[in-house]
């Protein structure tokens, strides 16, 4: 907002508390993107992150297994 009243980048970013760098970061990542590509981004995070989670408590899982295995199985 502050920058289409015609401030600079500079003034801008203090004006809200943050970086130079984190507004150009931000910009390169999300410059081009209208509301519906940051709905569906975000969306996809979520999505990404929730299947992550059952990957992970599916490798735990699996772990799990091969060590009672291992314990059942008789030594030689």
């Amino acid at each position: 907002m502050k920058l289409s009243n015609g401030s600079d980048v500079a003034s801008a970013c203090r004006g809200v508390g943050i970086s130079d760098a984190t507004y150009y970061n931000w910009r390169k990542r999300f410059g081009g993107m209208g509301r519906s590509q940051l709905s569906e981004m975000r969306s996809l995070e979520k999505e990404n992150t929730r299947l992550k989670k059952i990957v992970a408590e599916l490798e735990l899982d699996k772990l799990i297994l091969k060590e009672s295995l291992s314990y059942l199985k008789p030594r030689a």
